[in-house]
């Protein structure tokens, strides 16, 4: 007699998740390590093979293997193991590739973890160890480390092997992250979100094997690596645009300030107009940066890609849309003086030739306010637009059924 689901819900602890494609060389064994691992620890779990459209009849070996299988038609990484943790039926989550890389009789360290209160415990590889033939060089000595580095140094975690695929989590903290990405991104946004939102993350060791399979994966080392720097760069607005954004602008307005009055020698060269030129682009540029790191993170935050923060909430209460428009008024007054004293310096000098050395001192600076002004009024415009609060309209009645019509 089958267990009602309601029953099996309640007495699951475990269950492990597995995405697969074409893996019927190593499937059987994964499972069977899983299933065996369980049992050894005394874990109440199943095991769910989370298959993406397998053409080599992986699921019927999974499911020979003591595993349940369910299909996912949407491709992609993530979308397998999204279809695989929405279907299981334990209270923690442990996901792991079904290429044999993996080690699942280390199943218990994870669990303890989440026992005594972790949301995601991530294994580390570096401190477990890594085989012979299991990590190409690239990977071991130059992408993992450096993405791994980035990524604790965007988001202030303690994880050091921010890309091991072998992780556990409870399910209620995976409801909570609400991970969107469909692709290879999944496994970076889901400690990405777990930082963000504040739940407790740790690490444990464990071992990568050579992936058996006796075909190439289907990870590719530089276009994967660039996959996940850019997307890491994306969920960091302010080292993707802020902190650039304010380096520039710092730098730029420095040295408009000390070129404006007249021209500077360092180290033997003389820094004039044409560095005066280019010290105002950098303000400009600098200036759309951090309008849209502004833009980014609001955007993010109402499409539910990265959690609400009171800092943020207040930042963008200063910078209203009145604020906005004064500041960037007072600069396209200040650009039109700074033109209209040139013009002035012109009539001077009877609207004849000029010196270039010291008109444009008045020219650039008046120039970069207003371009800047008109900036700041259409940003504090666009920014307003994002910021409005659109009411969900009700979902229409069909004429025909009276059913809800999409």
């Amino acid at each position: 007699m089958h267990a009602a689901p309601s029953t099996l819900l309640s007495t699951l602890e475990v269950t492990v998740v597995m995405p697969c494609l074409n893996e019927a060389s190593t499937i059987e064994r994964c499972v069977r390590e899983a299933r065996g691992a369980l049992a050894a620890e005394g874990i109440v779990g199943e095991v769910l093979v989370a298959d993406n459209g397998s053409t080599d009849g992986s699921q019927e070996i999974a499911a020979q293997s003591g595993a349940r299988v369910v299909n996912v038609t949407a491709k992609g990484y993530g979308n397998a193991l999204r279809g695989g943790i929405e279907a299981a039926r334990g209270r923690f989550i442990l996901m792991g590739d079904s290429d044999c890389s993996y080690d699942f009789t280390h199943v218990g360290r994870f669990v303890e973890r989440l026992r005594d209160g972790d949301d995601l415990v991530m294994g580390n590889r570096f401190r477990g160890g890594i085989q012979p033939g299991a990590m190409p060089w690239k990977n071991r000595y130059l992408g993992n480390p450096v993405l791994s580095g980035i990524g604790r140094l965007f988001f202030r975690t303690p994880i050091r092997d921010f890309h091991c695929g072998l992780r556990a989590f409870s399910i209620s903290a995976y409801r909570t992250m609400d991970l969107r990405t469909t692709g290879m991104e999944f496994a970076s946004e889901m400690v990405i979100k777990a930082m963000l939102l504040g739940l407790r993350v740790s690490e444990v060791p464990t071992v990568l094997r050579p992936d058996q399979r006796g075909r190439p994966p289907h990870l590719r080392p530089w276009r994967d690596g660039w996959r996940h720097l850019r997307f890491m760069l994306l969920y960091s607005p302010r080292w993707l645009f802020l902190y650039p954004g304010l380096l520039l602008i710092l730098a730029g307005l420095a040295t408009v300030a000390c070129l404006a009055p007249a021209p500077r020698m360092l180290g033997g060269i003389e820094f004039d107009i044409n560095t005066l030129l280019f010290s105002t682009l950098a303000t400009l540029i600098g200036f759309q940066a951090v309008f849209f790191a502004l833009c980014s993170r609001l955007y993010a935050t109402q499409a539910g890609l990265m959690p609400a923060s009171a800092r943020n909430d207040r930042i963008y209460t200063y910078f209203s849309l009145e604020a906005g428009l004064g500041v960037g008024a007072t600069l396209v007054l200040a650009g039109l003086g700074l033109s209209l004293g040139a013009v002035w310096h012109w009539k001077s000098h009877a609207f004849g030739p000029l010196d270039p050395r010291h008109v444009m001192r008045w020219v650039i600076p008046g120039a970069g306010a207003l371009a800047l002004g008109c900036q700041v009024m259409l940003g504090s415009f666009f920014l307003s637009v994002l910021g409005l609060q659109i009411r969900q309209s009700p979902p229409r009645k069909s004429p025909a059924t009276g059913t809800a019509a999409t």
